[in-house]
């Protein structure tokens, strides 16, 4: 089997763009897969397309090994922008393997542990009553993992640290008194504080509250998560933003993470996640991946799901109290399906997913930035 063809669609769908990758080879079985570079689709479209000059006429069955020859092959190796070009091709390679093979791509990461991947959803309110009533409906339809959006991300243009951290604190323990301790509890914060400021807001949250904080802090210096894991005992749920298994290490080697957020549309798909699900599962750490894109990189990440030991909740944007439109049926008619709180396994070959190839092609990208949020003095902070 012979590759043929490598075409990237970014395209508008939902809130934001996706960027789909579809592989063809001469037998006529094709492959999809996605990036995870949200807003630097373009980027990634042009490394996949250097990719391509000489992935054509190669063996997409040789996944793992191709994988290692995208990586090392240049004197530049790995960054997001190339991991999650090699993320949606290495998607794409199994997704075409499964085909070949008659199996669901997770016989050929080594076979099920479960046949529903869980599933944890996001308030979309911000922090006061409606929060609250979000986190009880969700609670009430059979979620056991929410997650709460810090107070300030629903503003596009500006985030006050000092302001945020005492009124989350405030509305995170009225959801907990509301839903109970049965429920799972997060805060996700979206690496916008300093260290001193995660810390301050951890000190206002009594012990117990929460179950995890997620991403408090940047993850450039692992030092940095290390000294604030010494001030709070609140599990840290990290690694979103992590574009291979090096990025991890440190992370790993020193106890500062507790969930691993991989995200397998930017480590470099299944042939570098499995090797981090490895890597956790030596420091009994269990995956809670991230997952704000589309329909495929939704069954790549319950296929991974349902092939590792370890592992919490996959991440969902389309709850009872939120839709953000990125699991679009026009895009994709056959699509991984939510029963309740949980993702059901596929059986079929390959991801068992199809994508509307013509919606692709008369969609259209559109050129959308992130957030560029200023504090009140007017300097740039973290969005």
């Amino acid at each position: 089997m012979k590759i043929t063809a490598i075409t990237p669609y970014p395209v508008r769908i939902g809130v934001r763009n996706q960027l789909l990758v579809k592989v063809e080879t001469d037998e006529g079985i094709y492959g999809w897969g996605e990036s995870g570079l949200s807003y630097r689709e373009l980027a990634v479209a042009g490394a996949i397309k250097h990719y391509a000059n000489f992935l054509i006429g190669r063996d997409p069955m040789q996944s793992g090994a191709l994988w290692q020859e995208m990586y090392r092959s240049q004197y530049f190796e790995g960054g997001r922008v190339l991991t999650a070009a090699q993320a949606a091709l290495d998607i794409a390679f199994h997704d075409i393997r499964g085909k070949a093979l008659g199996v669901p791509v997770h016989q050929l990461l080594g076979g099920q542990h479960r046949k529903t991947v869980p599933a944890f959803g996001t308030t979309s309110a911000a922090p006061g009553p409606e929060m609250v009533e979000q986190a009880l409906i969700l609670r009430d339809a059979g979620w056991n993992c929410v997650r709460l959006l810090a107070e300030g991300q629903e503003n596009p243009e500006m985030f006050e640290p000092r302001e945020s951290i005492g009124k989350t604190a405030e509305w995170a323990m009225k959801v907990r008194e509301a839903i109970g301790h049965e429920v799972v509890l997060g805060v996700e914060y979206h690496h916008r504080l300093s260290v001193g400021e995660a810390a301050n807001f951890a000190q206002k949250v009594p012990a117990g509250t929460l179950d995890f904080l997620e991403e408090p802090i940047r993850d450039e210096a692992p030092g940095a998560y290390e000294a604030l894991r010494r001030m709070t005992d609140i599990p840290f749920a990290l690694g979103e933003e992590f574009s291979s298994k090096w990025q991890f290490l440190p992370y790993l080697e020193r106890d500062i993470v507790q969930y691993a957020r991989l995200d397998i549309c930017n480590v470099g798909g299944f042939t570098e996640a499995m090797k981090v699900a490895g890597l956790a599962e030596a420091h009994y750490i269990d995956l809670m991946p991230h997952n704000p894109l589309g329909p495929v990189c939704t069954a790549a990440s319950v296929h991974l799901g349902a092939a590792v030991p370890n592992f919490a909740w996959l991440e969902c944007r389309a709850s009872p109290v939120e839709q953000l439109g990125f699991e679009s049926a026009e895009l994709c008619p056959k699509k991984v399906e939510l029963d309740g709180a949980a993702y059901v396994v596929p059986m079929e070959p390959g991801l068992g997913v199809e994508v509307d190839e013509e919606f692709l092609k008369r969609a259209e990208f559109e050129y959308i930035d992130p957030p560029m949020l200023r504090r009140r003095d007017g300097s740039i902070t973290n969005w």
